[in-house]
């Protein structure tokens, strides 16, 4: 029935947000028209979480090691907070080109296949 996931990342500098992904990240795209790039994402997974308050979604990239992408990132002169060790896995925040943060994170946790 689902085929898919569509995510946006809302950004107050779309265009160098894109290059980022695109070359930074290497992640793969395609031009839908005018430079406005759709890229490709690895396998994905979703989970909900209890709230008391605020029902909000949020993003977060997982990599295999942390360590090698905060450095590979800081080669890049691209901002990530330090490593957070969480029941869950390993967590930074990584700052966009455009000023937005997104979660990047190592699971630990146990994976659907």
């Amino acid at each position: 029935m689902i085929s898919g996931v569509h995510a946006i990342i809302y950004s107050r500098n779309p265009e160098l947000d894109r290059v980022f992904l695109r070359d930074g990240l290497k992640m793969h795209s395609i031009d839908a028209g005018g430079g406005w790039l759709i890229f490709k994402l690895p396998p994905s997974e979703v989970a909900f979480h209890p709230t008391d308050g605020e029902e909000k979604h949020e993003l977060y990239f997982m990599c295999d090691d942390i360590t090698a992408f905060v450095k590979r990132m800081s080669d890049l002169n691209a901002h990530c907070t330090e490593i957070q060790e969480e029941g869950w896995g390993k967590l930074v925040q990584l700052t966009l080109p455009g000023g937005g943060k997104v979660g990047v994170y190592e699971p630990t946790h146990a994976r659907p296949s």
